[in-house]
């Protein structure tokens, strides 16, 4: 049998090790993917702490950019040789109510890739069809990968807000999730409001789209936000909910926050500052197939990229450390050697 390599968590805490394994044949509703890129996400942490009762050994990994090399026997939409890519959600039931209403990524018995399954730090790694999303030939391999996971969630989290464009749109946070955030807001005709901390880090924003910085450590961005006449939606990245909390008051009437950036701790609602002006705070969670194609189409139409760092397959351990102390600018990508 041929085989491959896999970057493996093998005990909680543990570093990955580079192994060897088979590689699979995929079953009848499967197809097998030549990985060429996948992003490290900090969701990875979860496996490499061995948490929500992740099985170890595990090969995490869910921003995953490559070929299709083989199909299962069922398998008729997808054939070999087509670019494709495979985010968080890792294919669905279709039986529960969600899925018979269509809101896949809501499934009761979702799967995620990387976690229930093993995913893309790998030479090659299995999927469910109904999970696999075409690539556009204008995003390379490298670009496309975090946008399966952090493109995915702000595209969708700001394409279902309910803003219409040239309503205000703040961004909280200029990071892995807020980069790509004020991007997409600012090509879909918000006008954009980024919240960073640091003067610094004003021209970083005007460069991404941004029409006003708000410094987060020179100002009150609530108050910043009020005095533009309040923000119809607040896109709440940066996972701090003790930021979030403070942003509230900050929402115009009938405005919304929606948090994509998950935090340890509870965000704090006054009850008055929702039930007097009709605020609402909500969460978004990824997608399905479908939408990182919607995704990927749009930022390659419009030209949203990542800001990525690039590392071989074989530097997994430095480029996770990397992307754990905060310093990279601001997606790692593990690249696969062709």
């Amino acid at each position: 049998m041929a085989r491959m390599k896999v970057a493996q968590v093998s005990k909680p805490g543990g570093n990955f090790e580079i192994v060897e394994r088979e590689i699979p044949e995929p079953a009848k509703n499967q197809v097998r993917i030549k990985v060429l890129a996948c992003g490290v996400c900090h969701s990875d942490v979860l496996v490499k702490e061995g948490l929500w009762g992740i099985q170890l050994p595990r090969v995490p990994g869910h921003e995953v950019a490559g070929l299709i090399d083989a199909v299962g026997s069922d398998v008729k939409q997808w054939k070999v040789g087509q670019r494709v890519g495979v985010g968080w959600h890792g294919g669905h039931c279709f039986i529960c109510d969600p899925c018979r209403r269509g809101k896949f990524v809501l499934c009761v018995n979702e799967k995620i890739t990387g976690v229930n399954t093993d995913g893309g730090y790998a030479e090659y790694m299995l999927s469910p069809a109904e999970a696999v999303g075409a690539l556009p030939d204008d995003l390379s391999d490298a670009d496309a990968g975090p946008l399966l996971c952090a493109g995915i969630t702000v595209f969708n989290a700001l394409r279902n807000s309910g803003a219409t464009a040239g309503q205000l749109v703040a961004v909280q946070g200029i990071g892995g999730l807020g980069h790509l955030g004020v991007q997409y807001a600012r090509q879909m005709g918000f006008r954009v409001a980024a919240i960073g901390r640091g003067a610094d880090k004003t021209g970083l924003a005007q460069k991404l789209g941004a029409h006003h910085y708000i410094d987060s450590g020179a100002t009150d961005p609530a108050q910043a936000l009020s005095k533009m006449g309040g923000a119809y939606v607040i896109l709440a990245t940066a996972p701090d909910s003790k930021s979030m909390s403070a942003l509230i008051e900050g929402l115009s009437p009938d405005g919304k926050m929606v948090v994509v950036g998950v935090g340890q701790d509870p965000i704090n609602v006054m009850p008055a500052d929702i039930v007097l002006k009709r605020r609402d705070v909500r969460g978004w969670p990824s997608g399905s197939s479908i939408d990182w194609e919607d995704t990927l189409n749009f930022s390659a139409l419009t030209g949203v990229r990542p800001m990525i760092e690039k590392y071989p397959f074989e530097k997994v351990n430095e480029a996770f450390e990397q992307m754990l102390s905060g310093r990279a600018r601001f997606r790692v990508v593990l690249t696969m050697g062709k």
